[in-house]
């Protein structure tokens, strides 16, 4: 389904939404994204729909559309720009597309460990970088845990930086993936989620790089039998709604959304946790090798990336912030 379509399915779902709206007095808010239902994001949002009907007194209600069936990351933050959808989860790294200071989370070993990210973003720091993007009419509202990213292959495992070379890694659309693999010898591929497991199949891409979950729910695990966990980034999905659409909501409508979504982080939290330690035992399970490399070999071979972000004065002293937080 193109774009068009998809605009034009939207608006169709408005209209009878609003039209019935209009009887029952109920909001329906659209929320679509790519993850598979079994994802714990999609169960975290299932909470924050049943919350925000608790909360609002029936007023507001959560409408789900899952497994991209609306279009990729990125094509859903259109649809929120241009208000034909209300709200959808990104990975921050496509985020950064919209809005740039985002970037400082797809430095690689950024954080320290998982507490460590977790102050970040629940704090003043990831408060203030959710609104990021607002200018571009996309408001962050939350993060959810998206855990650590490590590369997984084909071929051959990846135990140094130098096995890497000459490899095409599947990124996302984010500049600062393409950097890292490019400063750790590989060659960056970005292809949308959706149309990876054919390009591993199919060699387009040598590999790829992402979180436990997510290489055992997209069955990739099929096709790459090594999974090396160097953990290059933490890098967090965002919550996002839309400006067309938050400012059509009241003030009182504003703050029970926030609430529904607030109360589901710490659920999906607890949530990916469970995923992660399942997903790493299953793939073993299904003749992957788990290999645990030095992480100091690859931190040493990204330190341009940071050198030529903090020739940006402010991209400088949020490195600094993030680095400082105790």
């Amino acid at each position: 389904m193109g774009m068009i379509q998809r605009t034009l399915l939207l608006c169709c779902l408005s209209l009878l939404v609003f039209g019935c709206g209009q009887l029952s007095q109920t909001k329906t808010i659209k929320l679509a994204h790519g993850l598979d239902i079994n994802h714990s994001v999609h169960k975290a949002m299932l909470k924050m729909g049943e919350d925000l009907k608790e909360i609002s007194g029936g007023k507001l209600q959560l409408e789900i559309y899952p497994n991209q069936q609306l279009g990729s990351e990125r094509e859903n933050l259109e649809l929120l720009q241009i208000g034909s959808l209300d709200m959808t989860k990104v990975s921050v790294g496509v985020l950064e597309n919209f809005a740039p200071k985002l970037k400082v989370f797809g430095l690689p070993f950024m954080f320290r460990d998982r507490e460590h990210s977790f102050k970040v973003l629940d704090g003043p720091i990831g408060k203030e970088l959710l609104n990021e993007g607002t200018k571009f009419w996309l408001k962050g509202l939350a993060y959810y845990d998206a855990g650590s990213r490590s590369f997984y292959t084909k071929d051959k495992p990846i135990e140094t930086p130098e096995d890497l070379k000459g490899l095409k890694i599947r990124v996302m659309e984010s500049i600062t993936a393409m950097e890292m693999i490019r400063s750790l010898g590989g060659s960056p591929t970005p292809i949308s989620w959706g149309e990876l497991y054919t390009s591993l199949q199919q060699g387009v891409v040598d590999g790829a790089e992402n979180n436990p979950p997510s290489f055992y729910l997209s069955r990739h695990y099929e096709v790459c039998k090594y999974y090396s966990l160097d953990e290059h980034t933490v890098l967090p999905d965002v919550l996002v709604v839309g400006t067309p659409f938050w400012e059509r909501l009241s003030e009182q409508e504003q703050q029970w959304v926030q609430e529904a979504a607030n109360r589901s982080v710490p659920y999906q939290r607890k949530l990916w946790a469970e995923a992660e330690a399942e997903a790493l035992e299953e793939v073993q399970k299904n003749g992957v090798k788990i290999i645990h490399p030095d992480k100091t070999l690859f931190a040493d071979k990204v330190q341009n990336i940071y050198d030529a972000y903090k020739a940006d004065p402010k991209m400088a002293e949020l490195i600094k912030n993030i680095q400082d937080t105790k």
